[in-house]
């Protein structure tokens, strides 16, 4: 196979890939508030466990055909990882039932300053002023587009912080001495 079409190839993948992950990430935000706000169901942690378990079943499907090898992390490293990754989605849920979509895109779109402020705290590390623009850029336009569908109680703004704050740690656990890092951050560097 020539060299321009494995590059076509990846990027054709790639852009699958991602086409996939936002359509799924937006599928499961309507399904998930539409059931809670539409429908009265107020199990969020059983909505967790039902993604827990299609996406434990959708990752032996694509690791039998395949497409992804298995890694080893650290237990200290995996602990860590899974804990927050738990409270990560639980906060995002329980964010998602007590809060409107937009509060909720809002809040998620906070965890990119909170993961910065964690590798600047810890891991010192300097933002270009592209990307820091860009980040503020995204935040306002999301401001903007939700700004009518914004309503935020303070049970729904404690679950939103803390969903920020775990899923901002779940990124930052080390992995093999790198960073889980925000793909968005690393675009305009």
């Amino acid at each position: 196979m020539a060299a321009g079409s494995k590059a076509e190839r990846k990027t054709v993948l790639d852009a699958g890939a991602w086409m996939f992950n936002v359509v799924t990430s937006v599928g499961i935000i309507m399904v998930n508030k539409a059931l809670m706000a539409t429908h009265g169901f107020s199990f969020a942690t059983t909505l967790t466990g039902l993604h827990f378990a299609t996406t434990t079943l959708m990752t032996l499907v694509m690791k039998w055909l395949g497409f992804i090898q298995p890694s080893y992390l650290p237990l200290p490293e995996l602990v860590k990882f899974v804990f927050f990754a738990n409270l990560s989605i639980v906060g995002m849920n329980v964010s998602l039932m007590w809060n409107s979509v937009g509060f909720y895109q809002i809040a998620k779109l906070c965890i990119i300053p909170v993961l910065c402020f964690l590798e600047i705290l810890f891991d010192k590390v300097h933002y270009s002023r592209d990307t820091k623009l860009s980040i503020v850029l995204v935040l306002i336009g999301v401001a903007v587009c939700t700004v009518t569908d914004v309503s935020v109680n303070s049970k729904g703004l404690i679950a939103a912080i803390i969903a920020v704050w775990s899923t901002a740690l779940q990124q930052h656990v080390s992995v093999d001495g790198t960073r889980i890092c925000a793909f968005v951050l690393h675009i305009s560097t």
